[in-house]
């Protein structure tokens, strides 16, 4: 009999409760062994508790070391921080990994099999920010501070050289600003190479690459990269261009990993325009969901799952709108579930 696995669930904001239902149905489908504790966060937590990451949130995650998260709504300019940012402050998830594969083929870009690992702590993305006034101008000058780490670094590229092994990958790309920001970025560059020289050297191909000249390279032949290691605010541009060759958020997924704990989720936004209308891609949650099964090393129910969604979209031809198709969520899942079984 396989062991029960204690994980926090937290369904998020607008299509997150779709989506995350349709995970569920398909991870039943799996016999995932998986016993949810149920949680709200972002506008679902403010309104059940009054804080985006209620305190019973926190103390789930840290029990049960796990978590599956739909799509959480964070305010533009003003309101409440990101969940999503204090959520990967408070595990220190450091890791943040986000593979992009073609699974609709016949786009403008075809069999693309990419890998972003971004740098989730450090740099400029952390939030150190102020305003100094002048003339009664009390937002006259926006002032931030990056800052990255030797430690930081050398942690999230030896996980990334790890993944790189464990996964086969061939090339391993650093992205960098080391031409102009030479401290801040290019600590990271430096800790990089030398690791590799130390310990990798032989068992992939590293190369480095500036951050504008990467994403002109994206558009133009994807098929050069294999896996891109970087720091965090250009990770978080890079993961949704790289996103976009395989069809956009509603295909990608993303793992947060910490050392003692590890977050899963669909990295596109919670939709609110079109939340309960049965409209909802479920697919990135799902591949989510894949990565979770993998991080647990239930390998199999990965492969079986992604196999699924694959024949589901491919052979079925059951697709939501945002593929081209006709199906809603709802008829999706069941689609998928019938795959999975089987039947």
């Amino acid at each position: 009999m396989t062991q029960r696995i204690a994980a926090t669930l937290i369904p998020g904001d607008g299509i997150g409760p779709e989506i995350v239902d349709a995970t569920l149905a398909a991870l039943d489908a799996l016999g995932a062994p998986f016993d949810w504790d149920r949680q709200q966060a972002g506008l679902a937590g403010v309104k059940s508790a009054g804080d985006p990451l209620p305190q019973a949130t926190l103390d789930s995650i840290r029990r049960t070391r796990l978590a599956l998260k739909g799509p959480l709504e964070t305010p533009s300019g003003g309101g409440y921080r990101s969940s999503n940012v204090r959520l990967r402050e408070e595990f220190q998830l450091y890791a943040n990994l986000r593979p992009a594969r073609t699974i609709v083929p016949g786009g403008r870009f075809d069999k693309i099999d990419l890998v972003v690992v971004r740098e989730n702590l450090e740099g400029l993305y952390i939030g150190h920010e102020h305003y100094i006034p002048i003339d009664g101008d009390p937002h006259a000058v926006a002032m931030a501070t990056g800052i990255n780490t030797r430690a930081g670094s050398r942690r999230l590229l030896e996980f990334a050289f790890e993944q790189a092994v464990a996964s086969g990958r061939k090339k391993v790309t650093l992205v960098h600003k080391a031409n102009i920001m030479k401290a801040l970025t290019g600590i990271f560059l430096e800790t990089g190479q030398e690791l590799y020289e130390r310990k990798y050297k032989g068992k992939f191909e590293l190369d480095s690459v500036i951050i504008d000249a990467c994403a002109m390279k994206l558009v133009l032949n994807p098929w050069q990269f294999d896996m891109l290691v970087t720091t965090n605010l250009f990770g978080d541009i890079l993961s949704d261009l790289v996103a976009g060759l395989v069809g956009g958020l509603g295909m990608a997924p993303g793992a947060n990993i910490g050392v003692d704990a590890a977050i899963f989720e669909a990295v596109h936004g919670s939709a609110p325009d079109i939340a309960g209308q049965d409209k909802a891609n479920p697919t990135a949650l799902l591949l989510a969901a894949a990565l979770m099964l993998e991080h647990l090393k239930l390998g199999d129910m990965a492969l079986r799952l992604r196999k699924a969604i694959d024949d589901t979209l491919n052979v079925d031809r059951v697709r939501t709108g945002d593929l081209g198709g006709t199906a809603g969520t709802a008829a999706f899942t069941q689609a998928l579930v019938r795959r999975i079984k089987g039947v």
